[in-house]
């Protein structure tokens, strides 16, 4: 059983971003117009060849939101984060306007024209996305789900995927007891019926089954779930469900033949190409553009302390191979004095002064950049960690050693949605979006992810 390519939270969010790229095309005609009001002989100059420049200045703008997060199907925010988001990512799109009318003089559309542009664009994206949230975020629009199951397995939906935000795209109608297993969700949120499952299904107007028992020896009515299937219901496992709604790769309800049957792990030629390409292209353009901050940093830490300016630790990279990952120092030389390794914590003394700021700007993973050139890292993967730690996470966690199916990576999906990892339980809470990655990898994942780090650098979120 196999989930669908993407929930209906994904196509809204795709629905959003070609509505708001028409708003924006349209600002800017609306800019224009009001910037030549009057100046007939200006505007139709302007108009021959403004489907181009504006389609530019949409193309820049929605990529900026899309690096601040304003993109994520799953994302949590409340309003306040939201319009703080929205006015970082048209101030710096602007910016990037301006560079690129430097750089390219035929996109130029006026500066008068611009920051008009701008205003309404913001003015126009802000309200759609306000009524989009009322829309979408209404019962009718949402996908009807029917748990089968009311066990552990069925109560995790409650526990993990709890928030309005987890549930866009969905809405519980109902648990299903399985007969002969345990009740664990409560009364209220069970169904009772004699009816076969189909006309069940029917009745309740149900779109989706979640198949979430919390044992399948006793047999599943695969034959009534063939019914429901041939009528349109479109049926998936728990471990399906919580990949697609969440993100992440369940480890307590996934089993090894889920992973093996489900598709995904893409080691094509194609890819590995494309994935090369992209490492090459990524880390070359942001080494061109960090070096004065990179000899900023050097400066500051020989300033501050003796010792070396790098930092030099053995990762554990695709295959389960070590190799040495470079660093900013940003620690004490000594550390780690008596040899051995501990887990990095909040506030920890063992940090200098300019360590604690390149730690938060993340300013110290830079010198990774070389790498990713030297092909040990991608850009984009699970973070490598040291040999102590997978070898202690590797007894601990089930499935950690497939996260180095993949080059490990200068950010990754988890960095983005879990927060700095310091213990074995954070280690596993991680290791659910690693999985969740490794497992659905590709160009455009990796360039989303590229985009929304700038929000993670920028908010400060999961460092230490």
């Amino acid at each position: 059983m196999k989930a669908p390519r993407s929930s209906r939270s994904v196509r809204a969010m795709r629905t959003i971003w070609v509505l708001e790229m028409v708003l924006l095309m349209l600002a800017v005609t609306g800019g224009v117009w009001l910037r030549f009001l009057g100046d007939n002989l200006g505007r139709n100059a302007y108009i021959q060849t403004a489907p181009l420049r504006s389609l530019v200045v949409a193309l820049v703008m929605t990529t900026a939101m899309a690096a601040f997060g304003l993109y994520q199907a799953h994302v949590r925010q409340n309003r306040t984060d939201f319009l703080l988001r929205l006015l970082l990512s048209f101030g710096f799109g602007g910016v990037a306007l301006l560079v690129l009318y430097y750089v390219v003089p035929q996109t130029y559309i006026g500066r008068g024209v611009l920051a008009i542009s701008l205003m309404l664009g913001f003015v126009c994206i802000y309200l759609l996305r306000m009524g989009s949230h009322r829309l979408f975020g209404a019962e009718v629009f949402k996908r009807r789900v029917l748990v089968y199951g009311a066990g552990a397995n069925a109560d995790l939906i409650n526990s993990r995927l709890r928030r309005s935000s987890d549930r866009q795209s969905f809405s519980i109608v109902g648990f299903l007891p399985v007969p002969g297993q345990a009740v664990v969700v409560v009364d209220k949120l069970l169904l009772q019926s004699d009816c076969r499952l189909p006309e069940l299904t029917e009745m309740l107007g149900i779109h989706e089954i979640v198949v979430a028992p919390d044992e399948r020896r006793g047999g599943l009515p695969m034959e009534e779930m063939l019914a429901c299937a041939q009528n349109g219901v479109n049926v998936i496992d728990l471990a399906g469900f919580f990949e697609r709604e969440a993100g992440m790769i369940k480890l307590n309800v996934v089993e090894p033949s889920t992973l093996v049957f489900s598709g995904g792990f893409d080691h094509s030629l194609p890819r590995m190409l494309s994935k090369r390409f992209f490492d090459v292209v990524a880390a070359s353009l942001l080494l061109v553009v960090s070096w004065p901050a990179m000899l900023v940093v050097a400066l500051c830490i020989r300033l501050e302390s003796k010792g070396p300016v790098l930092y030099r630790q053995v990762r554990v990279g695709e295959s389960g191979q070590g190799f040495s990952l470079v660093k900013f120092r940003s620690m004490r030389t000594d550390a780690e004095g008596d040899g051995v390794a501990r887990w990095a914590s909040t506030n920890d003394d063992r940090v200098t002064r300019v360590g604690a700021f390149i730690r938060k700007t993340r300013l110290d993973e830079l010198p990774q950049l070389f790498n990713v050139l030297r092909g040990e890292m991608s850009f984009v993967g699970p973070r490598p960690e040291r040999p102590q730690f997978v070898d202690q996470l590797n007894r601990e966690i089930r499935y950690y050693s497939v996260r180095h199916s993949v080059k490990p990576g200068l950010t990754g999906w988890a960095q983005l949605r879990y927060p700095y990892g310091a213990s074995v339980r954070d280690a596993e809470e991680k290791l659910k979006f690693d999985l969740f990655y490794v497992k659905n990898h590709g160009l455009l994942l990796d360039l989303m992810i590229l985009l929304q780090t700038v929000e993670v650098v920028m908010f400060r979120r999961g460092a230490r």
